[in-house]
């Protein structure tokens, strides 16, 4: 029997799925997106490429103290104790007990007399695994621990994103006070030349009215830009794992939208499966779930034990430690059950079909990594070419204010046409500062996609 344990593993082994991955990406590379072979470690601290300190700061420090971060340690800690527990039925198990009973019999029934009883003893039981239902138990066990590995690994590669991102839209909103503020400035200026304008019989109290509203048009903006500043900084804040309202003076001065690094090298489709977090905790839930089927289909076997006990008897404590007392006893016991109207069975069909929902949701895994890249890669290049447009094009309505405010002092044009030019430059300078954040955050879009930001932590994130 003892040869024979473990040597009959019962229930499918584990084969893992040959991913059939496409060679290259089907959006076009271009913006500086290059397929060569990534470096591992800059895309492990990708945000060190913005060569931004703040930045940096701030994600070593959502690392330390993000809640999420902190629960998904816990539940690495717990399925590795999990672990523990399984890898403990290889072995046996015993026991000790020791009991003194006082007993007196019924005068009606017997002769009313008292009787002590004193024991103490070991026993010991161990289970054979003859059929494996234990090492597939330890198997899936295995398995657990390293998906919530990789959740931990996939939860940094959230955490890091989100709070680039809300590092960006910080800086993004500030680029866009500053337009609005520098705008307002303009047009009160304007409005001001108008009045006294006016004021020496130039021009109309239509001009001055006009140039009113579009000062105040203006400054109505600030506000909701403020309100979106505040709630930047605020979740940024949570983030960290700190009190709202806690990076808001680090952050108070404004500093300019991170720059991009001229060339980004994203790799082939199948080096993102490999290192996709999210991929590697669906094909290890789907190797845990295998090994299951394994544990459900022991039970069709009988159970072997070896049994053992050794101890002490005696009917008064003195004897209790003579040679006399002492009792052993060892043997084999086996259980198999014979009638469980189909329990068994179908527990067996009940891990088959959630090996299957584990395929599944592992091959939907992979189409959402591969979405992922395609959709990031389309954005990055693509809000490129939309910020170059708006580059010129708010160069171009600059000189159109120029030339109106100019030809309106002039008299060779109404002021209708100062106010189109003006409105124009700041719709177009606030897309721009829009479309700049945006670059940066589609890069970092792409960076979480292509499964950066992890290797390099786990040592440090999962103590």
């Amino acid at each position: 029997m003892l040869l024979l344990a473990g040597c009959a593993t019962v229930g499918p082994d584990y084969v893992p799925s040959e991913v059939l991955a496409p060679g290259l990406w089907s959006a076009q590379l271009e913006g500086g997106l290059t397929a060569g072979r990534v470096d591992a470690q800059a895309l492990a601290n990708w945000w060190s490429t913005l060569n931004d300190p703040t930045l940096t700061k701030l994600v070593e420090r959502s690392i330390e103290g993000n809640l999420d971060l902190r629960q998904a340690r816990n539940r690495v800690r717990e399925a590795r104790a999990r672990r523990g527990i399984s890898e403990a039925d290889r072995f046996p198990t015993v026991d000790t007990t020791g009991s003194a009973r006082l007993s007196r019999s019924s005068e009606e029934t017997g002769s009313g007399s008292e009787r002590e009883f004193y024991a103490a003893g070991f026993d010991a039981t161990w289970e054979l695994d003859l059929f494996g239902g234990i090492q597939r138990s330890i198997e899936a066990a295995e398995a657990d621990l390293e998906a919530s590995e990789e959740h931990l690994h996939d939860v940094l590669v959230t955490l890091v994103a989100e709070v680039a991102l809300n590092y960006i839209e910080v800086r993004s909103f500030q680029a866009r006070l500053s337009t609005a503020e520098a705008n307002r400035d303009v047009q009160d200026e304007t409005y001001k030349l108008v009045r006294s304008r006016f004021e020496a019989g130039l021009t109309s109290q239509l001009d001055v009215e006009q140039a009113k509203t579009n000062l105040e048009s203006t400054r109505s903006q600030i506000p909701t830009l403020q309100i979106g500043l505040e709630q930047a900084k605020n979740r940024l804040a949570v983030l960290l794992g700190e009190n709202p309202g806690s990076v808001h003076d680090e952050l108070s001065s404004r500093q300019p939208i991170p720059v991009t690094p001229f060339e980004i090298v994203v790799g082939v489709p199948a080096d993102v499966l490999r290192r996709r977090p999210d991929v590697r905790r669906a094909e290890r839930e789907l190797a845990a779930q295998t090994a299951r089927i394994g544990v459900a289909t022991a039970e069709l076997y009988p159970k072997f034990t070896l049994l053992g006990s050794v101890g002490l008897e005696a009917l008064s404590f003195g004897n209790l430690f003579s040679t006399g007392a002492r009792f052993h006893g060892a043997g084999p016991r086996v259980t198999w059950a014979i009638f469980d109207a189909g329990r068994i069975r179908r527990s067996i069909e009940v891990q088959n079909a959630l090996q299957e929902k584990a395929l599944i949701e592992y091959e939907g895994a992979i189409l959402t990594a591969l979405e992922d890249v395609e959709n990031a890669l389309v954005a990055y290049a693509k809000e490129q070419v939309r910020r170059q447009s708006l580059i010129e094009a708010s160069q171009a309505s600059q000189r159109a204010v120029d030339l109106a405010r100019n030809q309106y002092l002039s008299g060779l044009t109404d002021f209708q046409s100062v106010l189109d030019a003006q409105r124009s430059l700041l719709s177009l300078k606030d897309r721009l500062a829009e479309s700049e954040g945006q670059v940066t955050s589609n890069l970092i879009m792409l960076y979480k996609a292509l499964g950066g930001g992890w290797t390099s932590m786990t040592p440090d994130t999962e103590r």
